[in-house]
């Protein structure tokens, strides 16, 4: 069989494997299979936790290391990253502000706070940087961007207050220098059955009577910060991104320099230089954790999918779990979807399980390919 260009592109699966290991795992997976193949591998994120682990294996960045506060207020430490040339930032919300900072019995939706993104920032600015990505997601918080704001140097009310007061006119200087980009992948506003509360509430911890008090709190905020901005922004297309933090940046448009809302997904292909990459593949196997019908809004084996279609390179996705939604998601792109698992099993035994089944699932993958191959051969003799 002649070799052909192997282009592995997935996105991490969460709370297991970043999106490298997953890359390199079915890369090795592969080249058992079909050893002359050449693969090349681009790790993906969406903006969300796992974001900074893509960006860095794309090369040209450091990790630095900065004091901040989880989002129930203890102290840890948390990485950033900035680029060899010192220009540039890239700033996850996940690393301080994180569902995965949190144990379940601590979710606090009604409490938790975004600070420690916002001295993530800080610390982005004290080391001379004025061009900021921030990926939101991934978040533990519903504050609406408030905890941000604070670290900022703003001036806001405890988030029961009624009515909310906000202040900016203590916010950073340097903020007015600085290029912030928001690599987000949803598009909700801030308020509503569509809003922040209602739509990633529950997943943070929040029942039913918490999302309707969040959502109060939430509207009283978006008054206090609108008037003080003299701005609107709760309709705006994701403004309510990990907890309405969206929200609360958008209404700092006029405070910085430039600020833009982008698809995490973009952010992170670039970086990789995912287009490169995919003009030389043959295939793009990519995947995440579950492709299910939340994969329609965005994410990353979508994306993946619909580049690939474009360019006419054919398109695998695997996912640790698949459901028929994903299915119908990815099938106008003509995308193969390929679960992972190899038995009946839990989450939590799929997610303890490593690398193992990865590795042999681009295994299978490689030699289905070598089938097929083989047999267009046989046919067109």
């Amino acid at each position: 069989m002649h070799p052909i260009v192997v282009l592995a592109a997935p996105d991490s699966f969460k709370g297991s494997l970043t999106s490298v290991d997953v890359a390199r795992a079915l890369a090795a997976g592969w080249a058992r299979a079909r050893p002359r193949d050449e693969i090349l591998l681009a790790p993906l994120a969406d903006g969300g936790e796992g974001t900074t682990v893509a960006i860095e294996a794309a090369g040209g960045w450091d990790w630095r290391v900065a004091d901040a506060t989880d989002p129930i207020g203890r102290a840890i430490s948390a990485r950033w990253l900035q680029s060899t040339d010192g220009t540039r930032a890239f700033v996850e919300l996940a690393a301080a502000s994180g569902l995965s900072r949190l144990a379940p019995d601590e979710l606090d939706p009604l409490g938790a706070t975004t600070r420690g993104t916002g001295e993530l920032l800080m610390a982005a600015l004290d080391a001379g940087v004025r061009d900021i990505t921030l990926g939101i997601g991934g978040s533990a918080t519903n504050d609406g961007g408030a905890g941000i704001l604070r670290a900022l140097g703003a001036v806001v009310s405890p988030a029961d207050a009624d009515p909310a007061v906000v202040d900016l006119a203590g916010l950073e200087p340097r903020l007015a220098e600085t290029r912030l980009k928001i690599a987000c992948d949803v598009s909700n506003p801030l308020l509503g059955p569509r809003g922040a509360a209602a739509t990633y509430g529950p997943q943070k911890g929040a029942t039913p009577e918490d999302v309707a008090e969040l959502d109060r709190r939430l509207g009283r905020f978006a008054d206090a910060l609108e008037g003080a901005a003299e701005r609107s922004e709760r309709d705006t297309p994701g403004a309510g991104a990990a907890g309405g933090t969206g929200f609360g940046l958008l209404c700092l448009r006029d405070r910085l320099a430039s600020l833009d809302l982008v698809p995490g997904i973009d952010v992170v292909m670039a970086a990789a230089d995912f287009d490169g990459k995919l003009a030389r593949a043959s295939i793009v196997i990519t995947g995440e954790g579950r492709i299910d019908a939340q994969t329609a809004f965005g994410k990353t084996a979508l994306g993946v999918a619909r580049r690939a279609a474009a360019a006419r390179v054919a398109c695998i996705a695997v996912g640790g779990g698949v459901e028929p939604g994903g299915i119908d998601a990815l099938r106008p792109f003509d995308a193969v979807v390929v679960p992972v698992v190899e038995r009946p099993q839990t989450v939590d035994e799929a997610m303890a399980a490593g690398i193992e089944p990865l590795e042999r699932c681009g295994e299978r993958i490689a030699r289905l390919v070598d089938l097929g191959r083989g047999l267009g051969a046989s046919s067109g003799a």
